[in-house]
C-alpha cells in the first residue's frame, strides 16, 4: 500500500497538471501526510489524491498568470478540501475557494488561504521541521489515532484533518499546541462516536463519508492550550498568544 499509492498519485498528476504546476506545492511539501494504514478505505484514500491533484491542476491554470505572487497547497480527507498557503487579494483567495468547490467529488472546502506574500523556502523548511516534530508526538501518545490524522503546517501554523472521536480530536489539539514552534492549532476534524470508529477500524464499516455534520467550512476551530497539563483534555486549546 505504501507503494501503490504514490505511484497512483504519480501517474494521475502526469496527466492532470499543466505545465505551470511549479505554482502548487502539494499536500507532502506542506505539511506531514497520513500513513498508509489510517480509518478511510483504500477507495477513499485514492479519490481524495485524485481530488487534490485535481483541484491543484485547476488552481494553476486559474493563476499562472502570476503565478509568482501565490503560494498555494491543496490537502483532501474523505472529500473535504483544505486550502493553505498565500495568495495576494481577497479575490483571488474568494476565486480560488469557489474553484476548489466545484471540483467534481468534492464534498466541502475550507478556505484557509492567508492574503500575503508567499511564504519563504526558509519558513516551508521549517514547517516541515515542526510538522515532523508534531507527528513524533503523536506517535508517541496512545490517545492518539496518528496514522488517521493528516498534519498541514503553514507559517507555523498546524492544521489537523481526520475522522476522529471528539476526545481524539481535543488530545491532538492539546499535544500539538505544545510542540516547539507551533504558533497555532486549527482542528479540520470530522467527529464520530466511538463506535463508528471502532467500526472503521474493524474494518466492518467503511463509508465514503463520516455520518456526523462536520463544522462549517468557513470556522474552523481555533484551539488554545492551557496554562498545565490537564488529566484529561475537555475543552478547545491553542497555544499562548496565538488566538485566532
Amino acid at each position: 500500500m505504501k507503494l501503490a499509492r504514490p505511484l497512483f498519485a504519480a501517474a494521475l498528476l502526469v496527466s492532470v497538471l499543466p505545465a505551470c504546476a511549479p505554482l502548487v506545492i502539494g499536500a507532502i511539501a506542506a505539511g506531514t501526510a497520513v500513513v498508509a494504514t489510517d480509518r478511510r478505505t483504500t477507495g477513499a484514500q485514492i479519490d481524495d489524491e485524485a481530488i487534490e491533484l485535481r483541484v491543484s491542476s485547476a488552481l494553476s491554470a486559474a493563476f499562472k498568470a502570476n503565478s509568482s505572487d501565490f503560494h498555494i497547497s491543496v490537502n483532501a480527507f474523505e472529500r473535504k478540501v483544505l486550502l493553505t498557503g498565500e495568495v495576494p487579494t481577497e479575490q483571488a483567495k474568494a476565486q480560488a475557494g469557489e474553484i476548489a468547490t466545484a471540483t467534481q467529488n468534492v464534498r466541502t472546502v475550507v478556505n484557509e488561504f492567508a492574503v500575503a506574500k508567499p511564504s519563504t523556502l526558509g519558513q516551508r523548511t521549517n514547517d516541515t521541521t515542526v510538522g515532523t516534530k508534531v507527528r513524533a508526538q503523536f506517535v508517541s501518545t496512545k490517545e492518539i489515532p496518528f496514522n488517521s490524522i493528516s498534519i498541514v503546517t503553514e507559517r507555523g501554523i498546524v492544521y489537523l484533518m481526520g475522522f476522529v472521536t471528539q476526545k481524539e480530536g481535543e488530545v491532538a489539539a492539546y499535544v500539538a499546541s505544545r510542540v516547539s514552534g507551533v504558533k497555532q492549532v486549527v482542528k479540520v476534524f470530522d467527529y464520530g462516536t466511538p463506535e463508528e470508529v471502532q467500526r472503521r477500524r474493524a474494518g466492518a464499516s467503511q463509508p465514503p463519508a463520516p455520518t456526523t455534520t462536520p463544522a462549517p467550512a468557513a470556522a474552523p476551530v481555533s484551539t488554545r492550550a492551557p496554562e498545565a497539563s490537564p488529566a484529561a483534555v475537555a475543552s478547545p486549546v491553542a497555544t499562548p498568544g496565538s488566538a485566532k
